[in-house]
């Protein structure tokens, strides 16, 4: 049957994402220190927070704005900082993080690659991270963009491609998903029974339990790919 969805990760399938984190997390610590002055050695005491709630809640792990938010509040309190006033301060600083992560640098096929299928496919995003289409401008493209907070489950599990189908009534052999990941992404989709392509830039040696049903190192090489069937 021939494809009709094409569904795209995110982070490290459009872009490159640790310079996008880092910068962010810049801004983070930058906007403490200013805002929260008794939150000091602020790194340390969230990565401290992060493992502790991880360990208490590993759903956590991808539902990644709401242990942000957790991280600097319970940092906060830690510091000295009044319940409500952890809340507040930790709010603000995290919407710093938020608009920061946003900042990222689309590789330079990713506009007209989504262009070009737009106008054959229908586009959505499956993401379990907490970039955001719309603030980054790519929007337009995409019927939909789910992620890992929103819908409480992240990849690889099923039901986050299963979604995706419901969503446009699609059946599996109907779609097709592009992600740079071998468990989340290609093992997660193929799980769903859909197709799968690895964007793999790095020419990384395959580690996942089935192969991909497509390859790319660039994602312009895609529209190739499908035509071939």
């Amino acid at each position: 049957m021939a494809i009709r969805l094409i569904t795209f990760d995110l982070d490290d399938t459009l872009w490159h994402t640790a310079p996008v984190v880092q910068a962010a997390e810049a801004v983070l610590l930058d906007w403490l220190a200013q805002h929260a002055p008794r939150l000091t050695d602020a790194a340390q005491q969230l990565r401290q927070q992060r493992q502790r709630l991880l360990a208490a809640e590993p759903a956590l792990a991808v539902r990644l704005s709401s242990l942000r938010r957790r991280m600097l509040q319970a940092s906060l309190e830690a510091a000295g900082y009044p319940a409500e006033t952890a809340r507040v301060l930790g709010e603000q600083a995290f919407q710093q993080f938020l608009a920061a992560r946003q900042r990222v640098t689309l590789f330079p096929e990713v506009r007209p690659l989504l262009s070009q299928l737009a106008q054959s496919h229908v586009l959505g995003v499956l993401s379990n991270g907490n970039a955001d289409v719309g603030a980054i401008g790519i929007g337009e493209y995409f019927a939909f963009a789910f992620n890992a907070e929103m819908l409480g489950i992240g990849k690889p599990d099923p039901r986050v491609f299963q979604t995706a189908l419901a969503r446009l009534n699609l059946q599996p052999d109907e779609a097709l998903h592009v992600g740079d990941h071998p468990i989340d992404d290609i093992a997660g989709a193929q799980q769903a029974g859909l197709r799968a392509v690895w964007f793999n830039p790095q020419r990384q040696p395959w580690t996942g339990p089935l192969a991909p049903d497509g390859e790319i190192q660039r994602l312009d090489q895609l529209p190739a790919l499908l035509a071939r069937g």
